[in-house]
């Protein structure tokens, strides 16, 4: 639809029309006044005339009185027509008032419907404009091409020359000048300092502030006339919307006069523009921040998991493509917890920003650096074998072992840490990303339990990915189990090695497959350490036997001693005496029929919490048994600090004693030492008679093993 930029308007006739009409009768009222005066001035002489000369003109005395009676009435008329005369002033007067202000107070009210009423052309314009100033996700993320795609339909229904917004920036203001159409550089150096003062002066900006300027030109526009002088209207942001996109507000020129209904039109729209424009740039920054952290991590700025997993995903099908390799490496800060313990977490956040900083420059362009969470970190490195990936990785961790930070504070500390490193190859460590990520993870964690600070490729360790994955079905099998209650005690008689009499027995967890097979523990019992599930193994095994023990004294008026296991976190935690105990005092059995059992390595691993432990235990009267005695070759100087009731030799030892004479010094040596401290021996895989002989003769205490009796779902 063509809107020519200037059109009659029937109210600015309507004003015209009255205006001149009121005129027209002022005017009139004017002329009416003026010639009643001259009459009535004329018949006031010519009375007064009359009357001065009618007395003079009579010879008799009744004549002259009839003369003067003629003469006074002419007085009269005379003075009466003075008297209308001035009323008539006075009228005339009052009326051209009260038409001079109906003037004024017309044109007034005329101008006002001018400002505040639309003609149909202008409505249709204005609305033109609105339907192309709609916020999309496409407009938004590019919100400059935006802007100018809507001066572009502003200039189509309102023809205008230049456009500014201001905004707020680090230094001072930042204007954006649009230029609609093409112009010499005289009109555009006039229109920059025009703009920017009447930019600056509208918004109340002091005139020293910084301005950087921006030009822009839409094109489509056909060439423009040059001005000597522009018309411009500027809009501001509204108090309660400060702060918006940055944005303080907009200007409109034009070298063409505007309408007052016009100008009202166009400062409506650009009040819509000036948030509309704040609005898109502030989401277009927020989409561009989103888009930002969905792939980044916001405290290091390093590319986050989700990143990794997608580029994995790329490199993966990249390098089969190619036939080309690539490793992995996944990293572990060591004791990090202890910074953010000691220092605070505000600190610990500082560290790792440092680090992956560090980490960063120690690594190649190409390579991708992820922080995962907390203090692990990942390296995806493509194009590398596994020799340049160890040597990669050693540089990361020795980067770490030499990285010092200093805290900020009168005391000049500084933080040390290590990092170990787990390094898997595609496609010499696994085929497939799943198994690529579970093995790197499986590295590093031999690399912690290797000492820490150490680098660890999958291929050097004995138990694979395919081992792994054998752990998690049988930890599954078992979650299964026991939640069905197919997870049961079996019990190893325990016998005085001197007497052959009876002496306990060993509760060994069993697992009764859906088919009825039995499964023993040696199977199972890596994946119930692995995934975390030794701990509701312990409190059924130990349930389950509470309750045997229970069963076979109300059978046989007997309970014999029964040894459980505990896994080390039983010792950490602690609630698993309280639980004995409640089951103790339900099945009516003395704590002293109960031994907890834990291997050395696990109990000497926590000394301070092993303390406590054995000192809770023997409160309630239960006894402890040191499971794998010798295992570690560094049992004897924490027997000065912990007392056991009884002390299990590592099998290891037994096994060998005949054939050994090594290991049959070793076992004569534990075995006299334990019992000088106080300490009953228990020597475990006795599978011969021989065995058996020469335990007796060294004075082992008890023996345990195939030679005595299988695990047996009852008592013997």
């Amino acid at each position: 639809m063509d809107y020519p930029h200037k059109k009659p308007s029937q109210l600015k006739s309507l004003h015209i029309h009255s205006i001149r009409t009121l005129t027209e009768l002022l005017e009139a009222q004017n002329r009416t006044q003026t010639f009643e005066h001259g009459i009535i001035d004329l018949a006031i002489r010519e009375v007064g005339k009359l009357a001065a000369r009618l007395p003079v003109l009579a010879d008799n005395d009744a004549a002259k009185a009839e003369v003067a009676g003629h003469a006074q009435r002419c007085k009269t008329i005379a003075a009466s027509l003075t008297l209308l005369n001035q009323q008539q002033d006075k009228d005339a007067q009052r009326n051209c008032r009260m038409i001079s202000s109906l003037i004024t107070e017309t044109h007034e009210l005329l101008q006002r419907m001018e400002l505040t009423l639309i003609d149909k052309s202008l409505f249709e314009r204005q609305s033109a404009v609105l339907e192309n100033i709609i916020l999309s996700h496409e407009k938004v993320t590019q919100w400059k091409e935006f802007i100018q795609d809507i001066l572009l339909e502003f200039h189509g229904f309102f023809p205008f020359n230049f456009f500014s917004i201001a905004f707020t920036n680090e230094s001072g203001i930042s204007i954006y000048l649009y230029y609609l159409g093409q112009y010499s550089e005289e009109t555009k150096n006039f229109v920059r300092k025009r703009l920017a003062d009447n930019l600056l002066a509208e918004l109340k900006i002091p005139a020293d502030t910084l301005i950087e300027l921006e030009e822009f030109f839409i094109t489509g526009i056909k060439q423009q006339r040059d001005f000597e002088e522009i018309e411009t209207i500027t809009v501001g942001v509204p108090d309660e919307k400060i702060g918006v996109g940055g944005i303080l507000g907009v200007s409109y020129a034009s070298g063409l006069r505007l309408t007052a209904q016009e100008q009202s039109i166009i400062r409506s729209l650009l009040a819509v523009m000036v948030m509309v424009v704040g609005s898109s740039k502030t989401l277009s920054r927020t989409l561009q921040e989103l888009a930002y952290y969905a792939e980044h991590d916001p405290l290091t700025g390093l590319h986050n998991r989700r990143y990794f997993n997608e580029i994995l995903e790329y490199e993966f099908g990249r390098a089969a493509r190619h036939n080309d390799q690539f490793a992995l490496l996944s990293m572990d800060l060591d004791n990090f917890k202890g910074v953010n313990d000691g220092f605070g977490h505000m600190i610990g956040d500082q560290v790792l920003v440092h680090l992956g900083q560090l980490l960063k420059k120690q690594l190649r362009k190409g390579d991708v650096l992820v922080r995962l969470g907390g203090d692990e970190f990942a390296a995806l490195l493509p194009g590398t074998d596994g020799h340049s990936a160890l040597i990669i990785a050693e540089s990361l961790r020795q980067a770490v072992h030499d990285f010092e930070y200093q805290v900020d504070g009168p005391y000049q500390e500084h933080i040390s840490l290590t990092m170990s490193v787990g390094v898997a190859t595609f496609p010499r460590d696994a085929p497939v990303i799943a198994d690529l990520l579970a093995g790197v993870d499986l590295a590093l964690y031999q690399a912690k339990a290797a000492g820490k600070n150490f680098v660890c490729p999958l291929h050097s360790l004995e138990t694979g990915i395919a081992q792994n994955k054998k752990l998690l079905g049988l930890s599954e099998v078992l979650k299964k189990a026991l939640k069905e209650e197919r997870i049961v005690p079996y019990f190893q008689p325990i016998m005085a090695c001197a007497s052959g009499e009876l002496h306990a027995y060993e509760a060994l967890a069993r697992l009764t497959t859906e088919d009825g097979e039995i499964i023993p523990a040696g199977v199972f019992i890596d994946a119930a350490d692995k995934y975390g599930i030794s701990l509701n193994l312990d409190h059924v095994m130990l349930r389950k036997v509470t309750a045997f023990m229970a069963e076979q004294r109300a059978a046989t008026g007997q309970m014999p001693t029964v040894f459980v296991n505990l896994t080390p976190q039983e010792i950490q935690r602690r609630d698993i005496l309280q639980y004995a105990e409640d089951l103790c005092r339900q099945y009516h059995i003395p704590p002293k029929k109960l031994v907890f059992e834990v291997t050395e390595r696990e109990a000497i691993g926590d000394l301070s919490n092993m303390r406590k432990f054995l000192s809770n235990l023997r409160e309630k009267g239960f006894a402890f048994a040191l499971d794998d005695f010798g295992s570690g070759y560094n049992s004897f100087h924490y027997l000065r600090d912990l007392h056991f009731e009884y002390v299990k030799i590592d099998g290891a030892f037994i096994a060998n004693i005949v054939e050994s004479e090594v290991d049959s010094v070793l076992i004569e040596n534990l075995n006299r030492l334990c019992q000088q401290l106080g300490m009953k021996t228990l020597a475990e895989f006795v599978e011969s008679e021989e065995i058996l002989t020469r335990l007796r003769a060294m004075g082992v205490d008890y023996v345990q093993g195939f030679h005595l009796g299988l695990p047996r779902a009852r008592f013997l």
